[in-house]
């Protein structure tokens, strides 16, 4: 048991920043309603993360037998060395992230919410998911020119991406000890995209571009292909990049049940309850897991400069290459859905 005397005692400044950044995360989840649903949990996470003498929220025996009231940015090989979480929200940490299971459900209930009809009418929309990667690309061979580890690098550049989930998913396999910088640049990228995006593109496009019509869809998909196409994407995608099957495969899944036609509860539970549960989860954790110990230093910091870097060349790069296409397309397209390549969903689109 400790009193307000103790905790006082072991508060410091860092602290203090940490429970500010948290504070205003909540604040431009709330007031600005940026982002809210992930931002307000995350906010709130970094504030319950960073008290004092929190061990029942974040606490970690080490090895040794030392206990602190944060999780180690390498508490994984802690673990292994026989380390244990022993707060709340660092159990649900290790088995949430340790073993990838948060991100998965994420995806699971995203395909539940994704109209993929639009791409399934016109395929050459794919390009410009692909052509916005350039940020990806960018951002990692920066990461890499500054120091970073190859795999650093790679976690640092998906946040080009704009992705939460495949952010949290990936860092989670390559650099778990940069997870919860990554998570919550990307995060604060997607909440930021109003921001960010329309300067980029106003920028890079002319008014008469910005202007052009599409029609809603070209054509009107069938059952059918809506439901033959999550299974044919799975079966590609797990022939020919078996390490993304766990995160397309579950996404995919979603898809299935909400365009069978005979899965509407599933789909339903999944797009609604089951989504908004797991964002809770993801969000509280991946905050609490921001210790000012490993925060405020300037590996993370760096962190945050790359990634806007890499979310504006996504932008940039979709826009580009949408341009481009309209050089060779008999019916043009807006550039500005090139933007919508960048995978901050909805928000891009």
């Amino acid at each position: 048991m400790f009193g307000i005397g103790e905790s006082l005692a072991s508060f410091t400044y860092q602290q203090l920043i940490m429970l500010i950044i948290g504070g205003l995360l909540i604040y431009a989840g709330i007031a600005k309603k940026w982002e809210p649903l992930i931002l307000v949990p995350i906010g709130f996470g970094i504030i319950i993360g960073n008290l004092p003498l929190g061990y029942g929220v974040m606490g970690f025996q080490m090895p040794d037998g030392t206990i602190v009231d944060y999780l180690p940015p390498q508490w994984m090989e802690l673990i292994g060395q026989g380390g244990e979480p022993i707060g709340f929200l660092s159990r649900i940490f290790q088995y949430g992230f340790g073993w990838g299971i948060l991100p998965i459900c994420m995806f699971l209930g995203l395909g539940a919410m994704t109209d993929l009809g639009p791409l399934i009418a016109r395929p050459i929309y794919f390009l410009l998911g692909a052509a916005a990667q350039l940020g990806v690309y960018v951002t990692l061979f920066i990461a890499v020119a500054l120091g970073f580890t190859l795999p650093e690098a790679c976690s640092i550049g998906i946040i080009g991406g704009a992705d939460g989930p495949t952010t949290v998913y990936l860092t989670q396999m390559l650099a778990p000890q940069l997870m919860g910088f990554t998570a919550i640049a990307a995060y604060v990228y997607m909440a930021m995209v109003p921001l960010i995006q329309p300067p980029v593109i106003r920028a890079i496009t002319t008014k008469k571009e910005r202007a052009i019509y599409m029609a809603p869809q070209l054509r009107q998909v069938s059952t059918l292909e809506k439901i033959a196409f999550p299974i044919c994407i799975t079966v590609i995608i797990g022939l020919l990049v078996p390490s993304a099957l766990p995160l397309i495969g579950v996404f995919m899944l979603g898809n299935l049940l909400s365009v069978s036609g005979v899965t509407d509860r599933l789909s339903n539970s999944l797009a609604t309850s089951f989504v908004d549960i797991v964002t809770v989860f993801l969000g509280f954790c991946v905050g609490a897991y921001v210790s000012a110990q490993s925060f405020l230093q300037p590996g993370p910091l760096l962190v945050f400069a790359i990634g806007i870097v890499g979310f504006t060349l996504a932008t940039a790069g979709g826009v580009v290459f949408a341009k481009l296409m309209n050089l060779v397309l008999k019916t043009k397209i807006n550039p500005m859905i090139g933007a919508a390549g960048v995978s901050a969903v909805p928000m891009s689109a």
